[in-house]
């Protein structure tokens, strides 16, 4: 958990002690205690706080003006005021400079303690939502890990075994196979499931920012930089730390990245304060890093400290049994979500849907069926309604006597489109307009499908 470090503010130095013994019982809390008001303003403009408590009539510089300084210095500091002489007026002042909450003297330290926790309960939430507003949600995202086949198990069964062991993971997978969904897994499975479980993209990050949004930054680090902002790594303390795409981070922070792997200590952009945290920290890319490595564009030392762990996500034509049950889900979930709960695919649709290979995997069958269901009118969705480059994975129907059924059709599908598209150009002396018309597919399917298979259409020409 988190240390809260809060420093009090009074001229009574018994009061302070009094305040020191009855929060010394919260959990996590580091008490600093200051009775010169001075003092504890060259404090505030040195050190790092969450949380002040202030008297608000003191020699020297009252609590209204430390409150200004505490505000000025980092706005995002939750300030409680103290007085025993309690008004309206003073009351409202502290309120609109951006204290949280006014307490009256004299006060029972239950009651101040109380008082307290619910500020500290309001920090955390207010931390939470900060994060939540600075995450962009993905377009892929799913509850579970769905699927049966002999490769999703064996993978199921080692997130199970290695989120408890807590180590750090490196997940290695092509885009669109789920690599977010597995880091997610690992971190519900693990005994950080209750803390926050904070993802980064570090492609879609400006270079320029990246180490600000990592690290945070101090108030004058930068232009543009008005106030003290804490990173994303902060925010995951107690919790897991997700770098999807790691590959795509610059050298100079991967160095920094390093550290943070290595000691769980960084710096805020300019800050001279290291900070410790406690996270776990996932990584993933589509990447091969050993190559990434041998051609300088990625560290050594990193890849092995982020790789104690390595899991393989398969690509989705790797599990192809997996297809019609991810199929049922995201037309199931779609249909929901667009008002349409009854629409169900059709057998052919499943089939052809499984014999694709699906280069984009998980990500574009899910966008290829949402797709289908938007468009639907029906209860039942067709194979006609696919888009055009599965417009010839329908059309052949035979069997063989060696290998699996999926793998012998697969094959024979592609026999007949080579042999098709060889004929159809053959009788067109090699023109792809008059062979597209032909076989009525659009112009762009039939140069996917000649590419697909390595057919020249200059070799069909009679000047060849």
């Amino acid at each position: 958990m988190k240390t809260i470090r809060a420093l009090i503010v009074d001229d009574e130095e018994g009061l302070l002690e009094v305040i020191s013994d009855t929060l010394s019982d919260i959990p996590d809390m580091e008490i600093t205690l200051r009775s010169d008001s001075r003092e504890a303003a060259a404090l505030l403009e040195k050190e790092d706080f969450d949380l002040l408590i202030s008297d608000m009539r003191m020699p020297h510089m009252n609590g209204i003006e430390l409150l200004k300084i505490a505000r000025a210095v980092n706005p995002e500091l939750t300030v409680l005021m103290m007085t025993a002489f309690p008004s309206i007026d003073s009351a409202v002042e502290s309120m609109k400079i951006g204290a949280a909450d006014y307490i009256s003297k004299p006060f029972l330290p239950d009651d101040l303690k109380a008082t307290v926790e619910r500020t500290l309960d309001q920090m955390r939430l207010r931390d939470a939502n900060l994060f939540l507003r600075r995450q962009v949600e993905k377009s892929y995202r799913s509850d579970k890990m769905i699927g049966g086949s002999p490769r999703m198990l064996a993978l199921q069964e080692m997130i199970q075994k290695v989120a408890v062991a807590g180590v750090d993971v490196l997940i290695i997978g092509d885009t669109g196979t789920g690599k977010e969904l597995v880091a997610r897994s690992l971190h519900e499975a693990s005994r950080r499931s209750n803390k926050p479980f904070v993802p980064v993209d570090c492609g879609a990050i400006p270079e320029s920012l990246l180490e600000s949004e990592f690290f945070g930054h101090e108030k004058g680090a930068f232009t543009g930089a008005t106030a003290r902002t804490i990173g994303l790594v902060e925010i995951a303390e107690g919790g897991t730390f997700f770098l999807d795409e790691v590959a795509e981070l610059p050298l100079q922070l991967q160095a920094k990245l390093l550290r943070l792997l290595q000691e769980r200590r960084f710096r805020r952009l300019g800050g001279r304060k290291e900070h410790l945290v406690d996270i776990r920290i996932l990584a993933a890319t589509n990447r091969n890093l050993e190559k990434e490595v041998k051609e300088g564009r990625f560290r050594e030392d990193l890849y092995y400290r982020l790789n104690v762990v390595e899991m393989h996500v398969p690509a989705l034509k790797e599990r192809r049994e997996d297809i019609p049950v991810l199929a049922r889900y995201f037309i199931e979930s779609s249909g929901t979500e667009m008002g349409k709960p009854w629409i169900q695919p059709s057998q052919d649709l499943l089939e052809i849907l499984e014999r694709y290979d699906w280069p984009g995997n998980v990500r574009q069958l899910q966008n290829v069926l949402k797709r289908l269901v938007a468009l639907s009118d029906g209860k039942v969705i067709h194979s006609e309604s696919l888009p055009d480059e599965f417009a010839l994975l329908g059309t052949a129907r035979t069997e063989s006597d060696r290998g699996g059924f999926f793998e012998v059709r697969s094959k024979r599908i592609d026999e007949f489109e080579r042999e098709y598209l060889s004929r159809l150009l053959e009788a067109n002396a090699g023109d792809v307009s008059k062979s597209a018309n032909q076989a009525d597919i659009p112009r762009g399917t039939m140069y996917r499908l000649l590419k697909k298979h390595g057919i020249t259409p200059e070799d069909y020409r009679p000047d060849r």
